[in-house]
């Protein structure tokens, strides 16, 4: 099927922020918006897990020991620490061969998982800050500025066709119902923490009750606008969807009624 997409009549693109954008734009950034450059993130922690996870990253291999007098604590409790993260399978023994410059065995020196770095960026966000909302900030404006905003029009339109046709494709030859509730698993899955309901009067409700893009959509307006246009043009012609709260509206949420045309 081949789609036609449309973002709007309106000119959305041009609602991309620039630096120099007047504060009373409605597509500014929030005024706490800070960017990478601007702050220095705070890695220094008391968490004795969190500082071995920051001292393995930096020296690669270290002892209990080491890391015991490290975070002023005793061996059996560094003991502790390290065998609770490898249990959780962030870090692991590393057997070394004795040089011979000690006797017994060798002391036992602990590294990352290699196989379980986005988990343990994920359980220490901390030491491995996460700057994708950034750089999707920074390249939205990078676009408009050296192209222009016809050119942004232009992504977000082509964004909102693939985003339509992976959409369709779960949504084929369903009754609507089943094709709203199948909708909500998806966007569910990406992030959005949505769900379908059934309102007073009958009609369908998508609601999402968070934003995984929101960074990006305060910067460009025309991403909500496309987001729009993609449920309508995935849920079919014979529907209308109609945007019933606006999360940067101050509703807390996204929610969209559907119902047959």
């Amino acid at each position: 099927m081949v789609v036609t997409f449309t973002v709007c009549q309106k000119n959305w693109a041009s609602h991309c922020l620039t630096p120099r954008s007047v504060i009373s734009h409605p597509c500014n950034f929030p005024s706490n918006y800070l960017r990478y450059s601007d702050i220095l993130p705070n890695v220094a922690t008391g968490h004795t897990k969190q500082r071995i996870i920051e001292h393995l990253q930096v020296v690669h291999t270290s002892t209990a020991p080491e890391m015991a007098r490290m975070c002023d604590v005793t061996d059996a409790a560094m003991r502790q620490h390290l065998e609770q993260l490898e249990t959780e399978g962030l870090i692991c023994r590393d057997d070394q061969p004795n040089t011979g410059s000690t006797r017994g065995r060798p002391a036992v020196h602990w590294v990352l998982n290699s196989e379980q770095l986005q988990s343990i960026s994920d359980s220490f966000p901390e030491t491995f800050p996460d700057r994708h909302h950034d750089l999707a900030v920074d390249l939205l404006m990078g676009v408009t500025e050296s192209f222009g905003s016809e050119a942004m029009q232009s992504v977000l339109a082509r964004r909102g066709e693939r985003l339509a046709k992976h959409y369709q494709t779960l949504l084929a030859d369903l009754p609507l119902a089943e094709r709203v509730e199948r909708l909500a698993i998806a966007r569910d899955a990406e992030g959005y923490r949505a769900e379908a309901s059934v309102a007073a009067d009958g009609s369908l409700l998508l609601t999402e009750h968070h934003c995984a893009i929101a960074q990006a959509a305060a910067a460009c307006a025309g991403l909500c606008e496309s987001e729009l246009v993609v449920f309508r043009t995935a849920l079919g012609p014979d529907t209308t969807v109609e945007r019933v709260q606006f999360a940067p509206a101050g509703d807390g949420r996204c929610s969209y009624r559907i119902s047959p045309r």
